[in-house]
């Protein structure tokens, strides 16, 4: 892996809040990621199941983790199973963990080859009554693949038809969503690298640069600071393109008067980053690029206030909706006719804003978080309004990354990243 090593205190911590929401005599199997093949023999790159690292720290394919804390022995209560190494495979794909790295990775002492698996689990089976299966339930998962978790848990309930079931997701939703120190360093280092890489580009944007230019930029700088690459699919939106919410062909040229709205971020260590910035292209907002670009600024500076422990997702959404519809007056986009007869279920405002200002965000982008509960603190969320005009021909978005306080406003974890309109042409030029 590219990232320093993680102290294996975070996942011995982790698995503690896990197993203790487990009911009494149960459980629960988390598989790593397959590899996915593309064609011939060609594999797309190995990313690790979400799950079983944030429980483990293994970063590894054909791994698997076993946590039974009432189990008669304590041997048994924590149990990693890791492909077995050998030379050949060392020459010919690199190295594997050992037991010996394993544990040193993930904190648990009962470290078995994988051919051990069934074995050992068909003797666990005959002291648990309840399993827990890892399903994915995030609210945007819109999955068509089977994955070798699906598979593991079809095998397991078919084999263990007698075991009551119950499910790992509602309490990773939960544990997941607030986070530990280490992994809010692990962010703020994620959030770092991305400075860095938007910083390099605002030198080097200039008319007549092509999206794609951009977008080796970015990558360049990040894999140099030891992240695996973007976060996510990257956004490089000049002109019109700016209007389209998940625009990610990035192949058009940049031409001078056209903005260029980024949404482009790194990983660290499979955690998340999350930024939008909107840019000129030949380094000067005109007077209505300056006047939208300030008004979602405005949006999200009092959008960041209201990210507070008790404060409901639905609720502040409806906030940040009332925020947005003044700011749309003001422009002159729409008018108190407009919102005099508006769809209470697609307010007048969503006609230039139309996707949501705020989500959890750790491990996956779009990390777990359960949205009918309360936010609390060390919950990590973005805050990302925009205003998309394409009868004007340009969108802008704005987005950081914040950490819930207990009391106060929320940390901005990329309160170093340039976002003022001077700053941003001062730097451009």
């Amino acid at each position: 892996m590219k990232y320093k090593q993680i102290d294996s205190n975070l996942f011995i911590k982790n698995r503690k809040k896990f197993t203790a929401a487990m009911s009494p005599n149960s459980i629960a199997v988390f598989n790593s990621n397959d590899i996915y093949p593309v064609s011939a023999d060609s594999t797309l790159p190995f990313a690790q199941h979400r799950d079983i690292f944030y429980l483990s720290g293994v970063d590894q394919e054909e791994s698997v983790l076993v946590l039974f804390p009432d189990a008669p022995f304590e041997s048994q209560r924590e149990i990693l199973f890791v492909r077995e190494t050998n030379e050949h495979i060392a020459v010919w794909e690199g190295a594997k963990l050992t037991k010996e790295q394993a544990f040193e990775v993930s904190g648990i002492k009962t470290v078995y080859w994988l051919d051990d698996f069934q074995k050992v689990l068909k003797e666990l089976m005959a002291y648990a009554e309840t399993m827990y299966i890892n399903t994915n339930e995030h609210y945007r998962s819109a999955v068509e693949t089977q994955t070798r978790e699906d598979r593991f848990i079809k095998w397991w309930k078919e084999t263990y038809p007698a075991h009551r079931v119950a499910k790992s997701n509602p309490i990773l939703q939960k544990i997941r969503s607030i986070k530990e120190p280490e992994e809010i360093a692990l962010i703020q280092q994620a959030c770092d690298i991305t400075e860095k890489g938007f910083r390099r580009i605002l030198n080097f944007v200039k008319p007549g640069v092509w999206e794609y230019e951009i977008e080796a930029e970015l990558i360049h700088e990040f894999i140099r600071n030891r992240s695996k690459g973007f976060a996510y699919t990257p956004i490089i939106a000049a002109g019109n393109n700016s209007n389209v919410l998940h625009y990610i062909e990035n192949n058009q040229q940049c031409l001078s008067g056209d903005i260029i709205l980024f949404d482009t971020a790194a990983e660290y260590a499979n955690y998340s980053s999350d930024l939008s910035r909107t840019i000129p292209v030949n380094g000067r907002y005109s007077k209505r690029q300056r006047q939208v670009y300030d008004a979602v600024l405005r949006v999200k500076n009092e959008a960041t206030k209201m990210l507070a422990p008790g404060t409901l997702w639905r609720s502040y959404h409806e906030e940040v909706g009332k925020i947005m519809t003044s700011e749309l007056l003001g422009l002159g986009l729409i008018d108190k006719a407009d919102i005099q007869n508006e769809d209470p279920a697609w307010p007048a405002y969503k006609k230039y804003f139309m996707h949501g200002t705020s989500h959890h965000m750790g491990l996956d982008t779009h990390d777990y978080g359960l949205l009918h509960l309360p936010m609390e603190a060390n919950m990590v969320f973005t805050v990302e309004p925009g205003i998309y005009i394409p009868e004007e021909g340009f969108g802008i978005r704005i987005e950081d990354n914040v950490v819930i306080q207990q009391q106060g406003e929320p940390i901005n974890l990329m309160k170093n990243i340039p976002i003022l309109a001077d700053e941003i042409e001062d730097l451009m030029n």
